[in-house]
Protein backbone atom coordinates (compact mmCIF):
# COMPACT_ATOMS: atom_id res chain seq x y z
CA UNK A 1 0.00 0.00 0.00
CA UNK A 2 2.83 2.31 1.04
CA UNK A 3 4.03 1.94 -2.71
CA UNK A 4 1.46 2.14 -4.43
CA UNK A 5 0.67 5.22 -2.82
CA UNK A 6 4.04 7.04 -3.08
CA UNK A 7 3.68 6.21 -7.21
CA UNK A 8 0.62 8.32 -6.99
CA UNK A 9 2.29 10.95 -5.30
CA UNK A 10 5.07 10.86 -7.97
CA UNK A 11 2.80 11.02 -10.63
CA UNK A 12 0.70 13.77 -9.47
CA UNK A 13 4.08 15.91 -8.61
CA UNK A 14 5.61 15.05 -12.46
CA UNK A 15 1.43 16.35 -13.64
CA UNK A 16 2.23 19.66 -11.77
CA UNK A 17 5.96 19.72 -13.12
CA UNK A 18 4.44 19.52 -16.68
CA UNK A 19 1.86 22.18 -16.20
CA UNK A 20 4.43 24.87 -15.12
CA UNK A 21 6.86 24.07 -17.62
CA UNK A 22 4.02 24.96 -20.30
CA UNK A 23 3.28 27.98 -18.47
CA UNK A 24 7.12 29.01 -18.09
CA UNK A 25 8.63 29.97 -21.48
CA UNK A 26 10.49 33.00 -23.42
CA UNK A 27 10.33 35.94 -22.62
CA UNK A 28 7.74 38.13 -24.40
CA UNK A 29 8.06 41.33 -26.52
CA UNK A 30 7.86 44.45 -25.00
CA UNK A 31 5.03 46.35 -25.09
CA UNK A 32 2.53 43.66 -24.37
CA UNK A 33 1.12 44.45 -20.81
CA UNK A 34 2.63 44.34 -17.53
CA UNK A 35 4.96 40.77 -16.32
CA UNK A 36 3.43 38.39 -13.61
CA UNK A 37 5.83 36.16 -11.44
CA UNK A 38 4.42 33.40 -10.06
CA UNK A 39 7.59 31.61 -8.94
CA UNK A 40 10.08 33.13 -6.80
CA UNK A 41 13.06 35.27 -7.67
CA UNK A 42 15.83 32.56 -6.00
CA UNK A 43 14.22 29.77 -8.54
CA UNK A 44 17.29 28.65 -11.02
CA UNK A 45 17.04 28.67 -14.45
CA UNK A 46 13.07 30.19 -14.44
CA UNK A 47 12.64 32.57 -17.30
CA UNK A 48 9.72 34.94 -16.84
CA UNK A 49 6.52 34.14 -17.59
CA UNK A 50 4.37 35.32 -20.86
CA UNK A 51 3.01 38.71 -20.33
CA UNK A 52 -0.22 39.02 -20.24
CA UNK A 53 -3.04 41.97 -20.82
CA UNK A 54 -6.00 42.40 -18.53
CA UNK A 55 -9.41 42.87 -20.06
CA UNK A 56 -11.99 45.13 -18.65
CA UNK A 57 -16.05 43.81 -19.04
CA UNK A 58 -17.16 45.86 -16.02
CA UNK A 59 -19.29 49.13 -17.54
CA UNK A 60 -17.89 52.53 -17.05
CA UNK A 61 -17.89 54.38 -13.80
CA UNK A 62 -19.07 57.79 -13.64
CA UNK A 63 -18.08 60.16 -10.83
CA UNK A 64 -19.70 63.53 -10.44
CA UNK A 65 -21.49 63.45 -13.85
CA UNK A 66 -24.78 61.68 -12.78
CA UNK A 67 -25.67 64.30 -10.69
CA UNK A 68 -26.05 66.35 -14.12
CA UNK A 69 -28.34 66.08 -16.51
CA UNK A 70 -27.48 64.73 -19.60
CA UNK A 71 -25.67 67.41 -22.35
CA UNK A 72 -28.09 67.03 -24.77
CA UNK A 73 -30.51 68.36 -22.71
CA UNK A 74 -28.71 71.65 -21.75
CA UNK A 75 -29.99 74.86 -22.74
CA UNK A 76 -33.78 72.93 -23.79
CA UNK A 77 -36.31 74.52 -21.93
CA UNK A 78 -38.38 71.49 -22.56
CA UNK A 79 -37.26 67.78 -21.80
CA UNK A 80 -39.60 64.77 -22.77
CA UNK A 81 -40.31 62.23 -20.09
CA UNK A 82 -42.99 59.28 -19.70
CA UNK A 83 -45.63 59.09 -17.68
CA UNK A 84 -44.79 57.98 -14.08
CA UNK A 85 -45.14 54.15 -12.41
CA UNK A 86 -48.92 53.43 -11.29
CA UNK A 87 -49.26 50.66 -8.47
CA UNK A 88 -51.30 48.59 -11.19
CA UNK A 89 -47.91 48.72 -13.34
CA UNK A 90 -45.76 47.91 -10.11
CA UNK A 91 -47.61 45.02 -9.20
CA UNK A 92 -46.43 42.77 -12.08
CA UNK A 93 -42.85 43.44 -11.04
CA UNK A 94 -41.14 40.95 -9.69
CA UNK A 95 -39.58 41.71 -6.62
CA UNK A 96 -35.80 41.95 -7.72
CA UNK A 97 -37.15 44.02 -10.29
CA UNK A 98 -38.39 46.80 -8.14
CA UNK A 99 -35.04 46.64 -5.87
CA UNK A 100 -33.48 47.44 -9.16
CA UNK A 101 -36.36 50.39 -10.23
CA UNK A 102 -35.81 52.19 -6.59
CA UNK A 103 -32.13 52.84 -7.66
CA UNK A 104 -33.15 53.62 -10.73
CA UNK A 105 -35.36 57.02 -9.45
CA UNK A 106 -33.52 57.41 -6.59
CA UNK A 107 -30.34 58.91 -8.96
CA UNK A 108 -33.05 60.48 -11.15
CA UNK A 109 -34.24 62.32 -8.19
CA UNK A 110 -30.85 63.00 -6.90
CA UNK A 111 -30.22 64.43 -10.23
CA UNK A 112 -33.23 66.22 -10.59
CA UNK A 113 -32.65 67.75 -6.94
CA UNK A 114 -29.53 69.06 -7.77
CA UNK A 115 -30.65 70.59 -11.34
CA UNK A 116 -33.64 72.09 -9.59
CA UNK A 117 -30.58 73.61 -6.78
CA UNK A 118 -28.59 74.71 -10.05
CA UNK A 119 -31.60 76.63 -11.45
CA UNK A 120 -32.06 78.58 -8.19
CA UNK A 121 -28.85 79.31 -7.82
CA UNK A 122 -28.62 81.09 -11.52
CA UNK A 123 -32.14 82.38 -11.36
CA UNK A 124 -33.18 80.41 -14.23
CA UNK A 125 -36.28 78.62 -14.82
CA UNK A 126 -35.96 74.77 -14.08
CA UNK A 127 -36.82 72.72 -17.74
CA UNK A 128 -39.28 70.45 -16.86
CA UNK A 129 -39.84 70.59 -13.73
CA UNK A 130 -42.42 67.74 -13.93
CA UNK A 131 -39.88 65.52 -13.91
CA UNK A 132 -39.16 65.71 -10.11
CA UNK A 133 -43.06 65.22 -9.57
CA UNK A 134 -43.45 61.91 -11.40
CA UNK A 135 -40.09 60.88 -10.02
CA UNK A 136 -41.56 61.08 -6.35
CA UNK A 137 -45.01 59.53 -7.73
CA UNK A 138 -43.71 56.83 -9.22
CA UNK A 139 -41.32 56.18 -5.23
CA UNK A 140 -44.38 56.61 -3.47
CA UNK A 141 -46.47 53.96 -5.89
CA UNK A 142 -43.47 51.64 -5.39
CA UNK A 143 -43.29 52.13 -1.85
CA UNK A 144 -46.82 51.18 -1.49
CA UNK A 145 -46.09 47.84 -3.90
CA UNK A 146 -43.64 46.90 -1.52
CA UNK A 147 -45.73 47.55 1.68
CA UNK A 148 -48.68 45.51 0.69
CA UNK A 149 -46.36 42.73 -0.49
CA UNK A 150 -44.58 42.88 3.45
CA UNK A 151 -48.66 43.13 4.88
CA UNK A 152 -49.87 39.83 2.60
CA UNK A 153 -46.39 37.56 3.63
CA UNK A 154 -47.36 38.99 7.84
CA UNK A 155 -50.49 37.95 7.31
CA UNK A 156 -50.07 34.60 5.85
CA UNK A 157 -47.08 33.79 8.32
CA UNK A 158 -48.48 35.31 11.47
CA UNK A 159 -51.87 36.37 10.69
CA UNK A 160 -50.96 39.73 12.39
CA UNK A 161 -52.60 43.35 10.75
CA UNK A 162 -49.58 45.25 11.93
CA UNK A 163 -45.79 45.18 11.66
CA UNK A 164 -46.13 45.47 15.09
CA UNK A 165 -48.02 43.49 17.84
CA UNK A 166 -50.62 46.05 19.29
CA UNK A 167 -55.08 45.85 19.79
CA UNK A 168 -57.50 48.94 19.12
CA UNK A 169 -58.09 50.17 22.33
CA UNK A 170 -60.04 53.30 24.32
CA UNK A 171 -57.96 56.17 25.10
CA UNK A 172 -59.20 58.86 28.02
CA UNK A 173 -60.77 60.84 25.26
CA UNK A 174 -62.83 58.32 24.02
CA UNK A 175 -60.92 57.58 20.46
CA UNK A 176 -60.18 54.16 18.91
CA UNK A 177 -56.59 53.79 18.56
CA UNK A 178 -53.82 51.15 17.73
CA UNK A 179 -51.72 50.53 20.99
CA UNK A 180 -48.31 49.02 20.18
CA UNK A 181 -47.55 46.38 22.39
CA UNK A 182 -44.30 46.66 24.23
CA UNK A 183 -41.78 44.54 26.25
CA UNK A 184 -41.15 45.25 29.72
CA UNK A 185 -38.72 43.70 32.12
CA UNK A 186 -40.89 43.69 34.45
CA UNK A 187 -44.11 42.11 34.80
CA UNK A 188 -47.73 45.24 34.15
CA UNK A 189 -48.86 44.79 37.40
CA UNK A 190 -45.41 45.94 39.20
CA UNK A 191 -44.64 48.08 36.51
CA UNK A 192 -45.73 51.35 37.57
CA UNK A 193 -45.24 53.54 34.29
CA UNK A 194 -47.52 50.80 32.37
CA UNK A 195 -50.36 51.16 35.20
CA UNK A 196 -50.75 54.79 34.50
CA UNK A 197 -51.63 54.40 30.96
CA UNK A 198 -55.43 54.60 30.70
CA UNK A 199 -57.54 52.47 28.01
CA UNK A 200 -61.02 53.65 28.90
CA UNK A 201 -63.12 56.59 29.15
CA UNK A 202 -64.87 58.07 32.23
CA UNK A 203 -68.53 58.18 32.16
CA UNK A 204 -68.53 62.37 31.09
CA UNK A 205 -66.73 61.91 27.97
CA UNK A 206 -69.47 60.06 26.32
CA UNK A 207 -71.07 63.47 25.71
CA UNK A 208 -68.00 65.14 23.99
CA UNK A 209 -68.24 61.70 21.77
CA UNK A 210 -72.25 62.47 20.64
CA UNK A 211 -71.13 65.76 19.98
CA UNK A 212 -68.46 64.92 17.99
CA UNK A 213 -70.12 62.41 15.79
CA UNK A 214 -72.66 65.09 15.27
CA UNK A 215 -70.16 67.46 13.98
CA UNK A 216 -69.27 64.77 11.53
CA UNK A 217 -72.67 64.30 10.47
CA UNK A 218 -73.41 67.71 9.90
CA UNK A 219 -70.01 68.14 7.94
CA UNK A 220 -70.56 65.45 5.88
CA UNK A 221 -74.74 66.08 5.45
CA UNK A 222 -73.24 70.27 4.15
CA UNK A 223 -71.05 68.79 1.36
CA UNK A 224 -73.40 66.30 0.24
CA UNK A 225 -76.43 69.48 -0.45
CA UNK A 226 -73.24 71.55 -1.80
CA UNK A 227 -72.61 68.96 -4.60
CA UNK A 228 -76.69 68.58 -5.20
CA UNK A 229 -77.01 72.63 -5.45
CA UNK A 230 -73.82 72.65 -7.82
CA UNK A 231 -75.50 69.53 -9.70
CA UNK A 232 -78.56 71.68 -9.98
CA UNK A 233 -76.53 74.95 -11.37
CA UNK A 234 -74.93 73.26 -13.91
CA UNK A 235 -78.45 71.68 -15.22
CA UNK A 236 -79.80 75.04 -15.47
CA UNK A 237 -76.76 76.71 -16.81
CA UNK A 238 -76.02 73.56 -19.33
CA UNK A 239 -79.84 72.21 -19.96
CA UNK A 240 -78.54 69.93 -23.32
CA UNK A 241 -75.84 68.28 -21.39
CA UNK A 242 -78.22 67.14 -19.01
CA UNK A 243 -81.12 66.26 -21.34
CA UNK A 244 -78.04 64.55 -23.39
CA UNK A 245 -77.08 62.31 -20.06
CA UNK A 246 -80.82 61.55 -19.60
CA UNK A 247 -81.19 59.57 -22.83
CA UNK A 248 -77.73 58.06 -22.45
CA UNK A 249 -79.00 56.90 -18.83
CA UNK A 250 -82.42 55.90 -20.63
Amino acid sequence: MAAASLSILCRRVSAVLKISRSLIGPQAPAGTGFSLNLLPKNTPDVSSLHQCRILHTTLSRKGLEEFFDDPKNWGEEKVKSGASWTCQQLRNKSNEDLHKLWYVLLKERNMLLTLEQEAKRQILPMPSPERLDKVIESMDALDKVVQEREDALRLLQTGQEKARPGAWRKDIFGRIIWHKFKQWPIPWYLNKRYNRKRFFAMPYVERFDRLKCEKQARIQARKKNLEKKKAIRLQEKFPHLSEAQKSSVV
